[in-house]
């Protein structure tokens, strides 16, 4: 039984302001130039960035009030839509291709990523079934097994886009999300070996990831071609120094960084807001961290436990996969920063996700 609602953790919620609007103000800087060039519109990614961020708070603040248990009859129907769109996205005519990836469906207005409508929706139906059957989840026949053949599934048609770091954010979620729930260490750390043992297959079949790979290793070795994205993207970070350039004032915005504004925009906040700004934005996501996490420990029971569990692993871990990549401490692969990056479909279900977050943090036990 759930106690009387009080406040939502406003902590959490001006963590994620501040980090929009950080986004909203860096999307502008970082996209001004690129979208002068090729659209006459300094505006451009602005305008769309602020379209989605306003559509995203109206959606927080509606699941921040909509009671999380009446998403569960949905869960299922939702889920199966999910799956429809992942593979119809992979279909030429319906899925748009953009840079060698098919992961959109053009609407007209909008493109819409099936990926992102997936993630939410496999976390929260996992984090129902995990709850009806409390303790099953350490038989691996029949508590783990049905989990991981639709996280497979899930996982393979994302592959198929191709799209390797939505796929290992998605698998990496559902992992804590066991582990949260109680399975044996013994069968996640061999899940966990499989899992860098498929990583790995995947690298290796892609003559692309192969190049991504050996230019991680190596950026310098063929600094005009794998290596050049973060090459330049180091270039920026160095720029920035403590206090950075200035906003406004960056260098490699001016065609010389590709996806300043999507994928690499963590470089030039670096460069232009330097080693404080950086900072600032890494607390702020291990701010977000700790209070996700403090609500899913004293959330009201376990299927609110294992959804916090959920959906604050997946944006945590998105956001260390980004940074990473910026930073050249893993290959790149294409992967948003929370709340930063350009990008409407990810950032909406992100801010969805976050008004769960806030609507169990109203029924949480103090600790």
């Amino acid at each position: 039984m759930r106690l009387k609602k009080k406040s939502p953790d406003f902590i959490l919620f001006l963590t994620v302001l501040m980090l929009l609007s950080i986004g909203i103000v860096m999307v502008f800087s970082a996209s001004q130039y690129v979208t002068i060039v090729r659209y006459q519109n300094a505006f451009y990614f602005f305008e769309r960035q602020m379209l989605w961020a306003l559509i995203g708070v109206t959606a927080m603040i509606f699941t921040m009030n909509f009671d999380y248990y009446k998403l569960k009859p949905w869960i299922g129907p939702i889920l199966i839509v999910g799956f429809l769109l992942l593979v119809l996205v992979l279909i030429p005519g319906i899925g748009k291709e953009v840079n060698g990836s098919r992961r959109w469906i053009d609407l007209g207005i909008i493109s819409f990523a099936p990926a992102e409508l997936v993630k939410f929706c496999l976390i929260t139906f996992v984090a129902f079934a995990l709850s009806k059957r409390p303790g099953q989840v350490r038989e691996f026949k029949t508590g783990l097994l049905p989990y991981l053949i639709l996280m497979g599934i899930a996982a393979g048609l994302i592959l198929m886009q191709p799209d390797l770091g939505t796929a290992v954010t998605l698998c990496g979620t559902l992992m804590l999300m066991f582990l949260a729930a109680g399975a044996r260490m013994s069968h996640l750390f061999a899940l966990g070996g499989l899992g860098i043992a498929a990583v790995a297959l995947a690298i290796y079949f892609e003559p692309y990831r192969i190049k991504r790979f050996l230019s991680f290793l190596d950026p310098a070795a063929d600094p005009l071609g794998s290596g050049y994205q973060i090459i330049q993207s180091l270039y920026a970070l160095g720029s920035g120094g403590l206090f950075g350039m200035g906003l406004g004032q960056s260098k490699q915005k001016f065609l010389w960084l590709p996806e300043n504004h999507t994928d690499f925009i963590f470089a030039i906040i670096g460069e232009e807001l330097g080693f404080i700004g950086a900072s600032l934005v890494i607390l702020l996501f291990i701010l977000l961290a700790w209070r996700g996490f403090k609500i899913a420990i004293t959330s009201p029971d376990s299927f609110a436990s294992l959804l916090a569990t959920g959906i604050t692993s997946g944006i945590v871990l998105q956001a260390i996969i980004n940074i990473a990549v910026v930073t050249g401490s893993m290959p790149v692969t294409g992967m948003p920063l929370p709340f930063i990056s350009f990008g409407g479909t990810s950032l909406l279900f992100t801010l969805m996700g976050v008004g769960i977050l806030l609507n169990i943090s109203k029924y949480t036990t103090p600790r």
